[in-house]
């Protein structure tokens, strides 16, 4: 049996219709879990959802807001109810977009907070409820370069992926007891869906034949969740409270 494994499991990944949600519940279906996705629309979950099936995995599919205490609850009851437990929660749904400092809003903080903080607190939260009983657990929570560095023009996402750095360190020193590991990820710049319609990422002038190390490329959605199903697995039980950034080497 492969350490990696993660046959029996279930895990929720939150925001899991696409880019590095979707990867991640891909991931970890493809080595045995089943796998809950949630969002707060149902038919952007469709695709992984159909994805993990034709694979012969099992998934489900599951609305959600990440900021509404009541809905986060619901989804973790719903897939204790129809799995019996959770071993594993992603805290993956987020939002950010660019304005100035001194342009932004207190309605446009708050909206990034609410998803990328409060999102990740009420997550690990009601995961806890039931990893707790069970004295055995994983929260994989998902951060960003911009909250270990800050970020010019993106102050409220970086701040909130800050929080994020933090709480994660609070939820692994308070949950240690129970055999609950709490890990977080802080990716630079990937290649996500999102990012490709912001047209921020750098293509090849024409007639340009050089190729650019993969280290100084933007990474893969893979690149993040082959380090979330590490942490998710018996290859990091000794590893808690911890925050890795997946950035390579920017130019």
């Amino acid at each position: 049996m492969s350490i990696f494994e993660l046959k029996g499991k279930v895990a929720i990944v939150t925001g899991g219709g696409t880019g590095i949600g979707a990867a991640i519940a891909i991931e970890y279906a493809k080595v045995g879990a089943k796998v809950v996705v949630a969002s707060r629309k149902v038919e952007n979950l469709e695709k992984t959802v159909n994805t993990i099936k034709k694979m012969g995995g099992e998934a489900m599919a599951l609305q959600m807001d990440v900021r509404v205490p009541e809905q986060v609850t619901a989804v973790v009851q719903q897939t204790v109810n129809q799995y019996g437990k959770l071993d594993i929660m992603v805290n993956n749904a987020g939002a950010g977009f660019p304005v100035k400092i001194e342009e932004l809003s207190p309605n446009g903080w708050d909206v990034i907070m609410n998803i990328d903080l409060k999102g990740v607190f009420l997550g690990s939260q009601a995961a806890a409820k039931v990893m707790i009983p069970q004295k055995s657990g994983k929260i994989v929570n998902i951060a960003s370069v911009a909250g270990l560095n800050g970020s010019p023009s993106m102050a409220h996402y970086g701040a909130a992926k800050a929080g994020v750095i933090n709480l994660t360190r609070s939820c692994a020193g308070e949950w240690a007891k129970y055999n609950i590991n709490v890990n977080c990820i802080a990716p630079g710049m990937i290649e996500t869906e999102g990012v490709r319609a912001q047209q921020i990422l750098t293509a090849p002038k024409p007639g340009e034949i050089t190729e650019v190390p993969h280290l100084q490329k933007a990474g893969k959605v893979e690149d993040v969740a082959y380090l979330a199903l590490f942490l998710a697995s018996a290859a990091s039980e000794h590893i808690s409270g911890e925050t890795y950034a997946i950035r390579g080497v920017q130019r």
